[in-house]
């Protein structure tokens, strides 16, 4: 579990050092910036397969099924990295740039809908993990199980993450 949250920290890096660049470049390169950060994530995902592939369980994900999710939550963490950016006091710190940028509610909205999103793709996942025929409904279950779970504790982490910046 520890390598793949690592895993995602390190796309969602990369989404907010993107977004920082492509604001510096204007809005023309938005979308070819999106396009470039569906690639690396995929690349980030072959890095972390090969890590894994110790592990006696097979993975094989299906971009056709998970690039609409994940191209979404790209697409919304991009803006809203951008938001932050341009709306980023000088010589303040983070919280008062989210502040700058964001309504208390809105940006409660925008944490929740993210991780939101991170169940909806770890649904789709779970469906990339081969296992014996007999096995694939105890799978779904599981996951199912694990998203409401997820979007559970999505709101929780998002309700405190508003606290702790409008403190």
């Amino acid at each position: 579990m520890a390598l793949n949250v690592a895993k995602e920290v390190r796309k969602d890096a990369l989404v907010i050092r993107r977004a920082s660049e492509a604001l510096a470049a204007g809005p023309q390169a938005d979308r070819r910036a999106l396009l470039a950060l569906l690639q690396a994530t995929k690349e980030i995902d072959r890095a972390f397969l090969e890590h894994v592939a110790r592990f006696p369980i097979g993975i094989v994900i299906r971009y056709e099924q998970i690039e609409p999710v994940r191209l979404r939550r790209i697409e919304r963490l991009f803006a809203a990295a951008q938001r932050v950016l341009a709306a980023w006091p000088p010589g303040r710190g983070a919280r008062e740039a989210l502040c700058a940028a964001f309504p208390r509610e809105e940006l409660e909205q925008l944490l929740l809908g993210l991780l939101q999103l991170y169940g909806e793709e770890t649904l789709v996942l779970s469906r990339s993990v081969r296992l014996p025929a007999l096995l694939a409904p105890v799978r779904e279950l599981a996951a199912q199980r694990l998203v409401r779970v997820m979007d559970g504790v999505a709101e929780r982490l998002a309700k405190q993450a508003v606290l702790m910046v409008y403190r």
